[in-house]
């Protein structure tokens, strides 16, 4: 082999090892930017801002407030994990997260988090408005400066952290330019008496993970569950009449009242089982049918008003 050709193949070789390099790095960042939570927030962000207009729908500035928005969501998730980075590395499930493995230094995610907090800022000021500006990155500094230091602290850390996790279909209505009323109201209630039982069955799944980095996030370490299971079951009650008042707020119909009916009793039926008898077998399953029934519920709610808009 010529001098000339194993020159080619080091370089090529080279640019292969820092294809993949990025290639790791940009799957790193995707990965702390959690996605499934973004899909989520974009699909509560698009119910609420649908919701905010029913006269004519301005698809292309939806677009443009979840990006904003989701700037947002990436950089508090980044954050999160910045000031966690201690607790994730003694947690089974979270020690191999780029931070926490060290894959990524903390300064480079700050640096990343803190460029993602004013691309958002930036993009809903700009191109959105004010209102929309101020509750997206006051929902981010409570998340990132009161409900991550808080999880180490005291259980009420679940309560504060309901709140920024009830905001996207606000910022959605704000976007619109809607005003706060008892539409916006419904939605956010709705999504803030949904999170707990879904958050409990997560917190008793992984209990021992957080008992082990002395996370204070659930009320179950010490009673084998039973107090978890008593406040999941009461906000699993409370959201069967909480997830009507959509109807009651004019946003949807009957068809929409049936079938929130159905899914939240399913919800509190799970949350029953639950209760009764705390397994992982049944954690999972209260999971899994939380995730299914909030989307449902706000494409159910989107679709009746889309129709009934439709209607005249």
């Amino acid at each position: 082999m010529s001098v000339a050709t194993s020159s080619q193949t080091a370089v090529v070789n080279q640019d292969n090892v820092a294809v993949i390099s990025l290639t790791r790095r940009i799957g790193d960042y995707v990965e702390m930017c959690r996605p499934r939570i973004a899909l989520m927030t974009t699909v509560a962000v698009s119910a609420g801002f649908v919701l905010a207009s029913p006269v004519v729908i301005h698809w292309t500035v939806l677009a443009v407030a979840n990006v904003g928005i989701l700037h947002l969501v990436a950089a508090s998730s980044i954050m999160n994990q910045m000031l966690e980075v201690g607790t994730d590395a003694r947690m089974e499930r979270t020690s191999g997260r780029p931070l926490a493995s060290g894959r990524i230094s903390t300064i480079e995610s700050g640096l990343v988090g803190l460029a993602l907090a004013t691309a958002g800022t930036c993009i809903l000021w700009w191109y959105i408005n004010p209102a929309t500006t101020f509750a997206g990155v006051s929902t981010m500094l409570l998340y990132v400066a009161a409900y991550t230091p808080l999880k180490t602290r005291s259980s009420l850390c679940t309560t504060v952290g309901a709140i920024p996790g009830a905001m996207p279909p606000v910022l959605g209505w704000l976007a619109a330019g809607g005003a706060v009323g008892s539409g916006a109201w419904a939605l956010f209630a709705l999504l803030f008496t949904w999170q707990f039982p879904h958050f409990l069955a997560i917190g008793w799944i992984y209990r021992n993970d957080y008992n082990r980095a002395g996370l204070k996030m659930l009320p179950s370490f010490t009673d084998d569950g039973r107090r978890a299971g008593i406040v999941a079951v009461i906000y699993a009650a409370a959201f069967v009449p909480v997830s009507l008042l959509p109807s009651y707020a004019g946003l949807t119909g009957r068809l929409y009242f049936m079938i929130a009916l159905v899914l939240s009793g399913l919800y509190f039926g799970s949350t029953v089982r639950f209760a009764l008898n705390r397994t992982t077998r049944r954690g999972l399953s209260l999971m899994l049918i939380s995730l299914l029934v909030l989307p449902l519920l706000l494409l159910v709610m989107v679709a009746e008003f889309l129709y009934l808009t439709a209607l005249g």
